[in-house]
């Protein structure tokens, strides 16, 4: 702008010096309805580059007065949002000792001038929530998303979040849907997904959901296993519910081999169909567990079983004694089953070759049992008291 107004003067200088200089200056008349102006050239020229500095000086103080004013308004709003930037740190402190009430009136004072107003609005919904305060929880949140626009997500996720908390359960499922439609490997929201499902019942999406959340990483394979087990126990529980035995063993036969082969789910298929009283179906699942992989835990269901071919169950116990050793849990099933016999000397045995490893009152009282069926009454009351002396001492221990 400088560098055009100082050519201008130099050809209006051109101009007025040239005429003058040669003693020409020229005549102008200007005419109108009620006056005339008369004047040589060099005087227009002179005006009108007065007229031009007047303009030039007017817009120069007009500009300094509007940058004054901006100035002004950058001072007051950078005013409010350090102060809202304190506020904020203030309230990220007060969440933290648990006063959601304080927390919550300093995110919302100057939330509009924070440096991310959709964060303090969140934070003061889930600090109303904590207070049970389900309007305020809905406002900031509606206000939220007002001012999030197009990126939605960070909203829809504390929404969940707060409703899983309000125990909303069926909404929050609604919620997780679409998020994980929107975000399918965002880690908080498959940790949401997770609550939502499994308090839902919604077995199905849960099972879904774990091939996401092993490839990013989010739990461990032992946690992502349970998470499994989970899942089929609770499709499992469900097919029993509706259909009983009947639907129980269609769906364990749907499954493919891998989830029939996992122990956890024979153990959970077990002890169903014994609570359906199909004791045949279960000692198959169990037996199968058995050969395939050695667990206590389907040892310690076999005497609760009630099937047509106990022998079977026996010879199934001498093949695991013979290939992991007499351990005492083995020893003690095996005498059990033998009492379902009416194998009392043979029974008498087992229970004293697991006692000798361990002490135990329920041993103590089988082998009692046993003695009285062999007639040794004596043998079977001091047995007793020994097993009633170790019961009174273990919740001492």
């Amino acid at each position: 702008m400088i560098r055009v107004l100082v050519l201008f003067l130099i050809l209006i200088a051109g101009v007025i010096v040239g005429p003058l200089l040669a003693g020409h200056q020229g005549y102008v008349l200007i005419q109108t309805d009620n006056y005339n102006v008369e004047t040589s050239v060099t005087g227009l020229v002179i005006m009108a580059v007065l007229l031009f500095v007047a303009l030039f000086i007017i817009e120069w103080i007009l500009r300094r007065i509007f940058r004054t004013g901006v100035r002004t308004r950058r001072w007051f709003s950078g005013r409010k949002r350090s102060k809202a930037h304190k506020q904020t740190q203030a309230a990220l402190v007060k969440l933290a000792e648990g006063d959601h009430r304080q927390a919550e009136k300093l995110l919302t004072r100057h939330a509009d001038h924070a440096e991310q107003p959709v964060v303090n609005y969140l934070l003061a919904a889930e600090a109303a929530q904590q207070r049970g305060d389900d309007f305020r929880t809905n406002q900031y949140l509606e206000r939220a998303a007002e001012i999030a626009d197009n990126d939605q997500l960070p909203v829809d996720i504390t929404r969940v979040r707060i409703q899983l908390a309000q125990g909303e359960i069926h909404a929050a499922r609604h919620g997780v849907d679409n998020l994980v439609g929107q975000a399918p490997r965002h880690p908080e929201v498959l940790r949401l997904a997770e609550q939502a499902y499994l308090r839902s019942g919604a077995y199905d999406a849960l099972l879904e959901i774990i091939p996401s959340m092993a490839k990013i990483h989010l739990y461990d394979d032992a946690h992502l296993q349970t998470l499994r087990e989970q899942a089929y126990i609770g499709l499992m529980n469900e097919a029993m519910a509706k259909e009983g035995s009947d639907g129980l063993k269609r769906w364990w036969k749907a499954q493919n081999r891998k989830t029939r082969h996992d122990t956890a789910l024979q153990i959970a298929m077990t002890e169903n169909l014994i609570a359906c009283n199909d004791h045949d179906m279960a000692q198959e699942v169990l037996l199968d567990g058995l050969k395939r992989h050695y667990d206590e835990r389907l040892v310690l269901l076999m005497p609760r079983l009630k099937s047509g071919n106990p022998e079977q169950l026996e010879k199934v116990l001498r093949q695991q004694i013979k290939q992991h050793g007499a351990t005492p849990l083995l020893n003690s099933t095996l005498g059990q089953m033998l009492m379902k016999h009416g194998e009392w000397q043979a029974a008498s045995e087992c229970f004293r070759a697991a006692l000798a490893e361990r002490p135990d009152g329920y041993d103590y009282a089988w082998l009692a049992d046993t003695l009285d069926k062999l007639h040794k009454p004596e043998e079977a009351a001091q047995l007793r008291r020994e097993g009633l002396h170790l019961t009174l001492q273990r919740p001492e221990e």
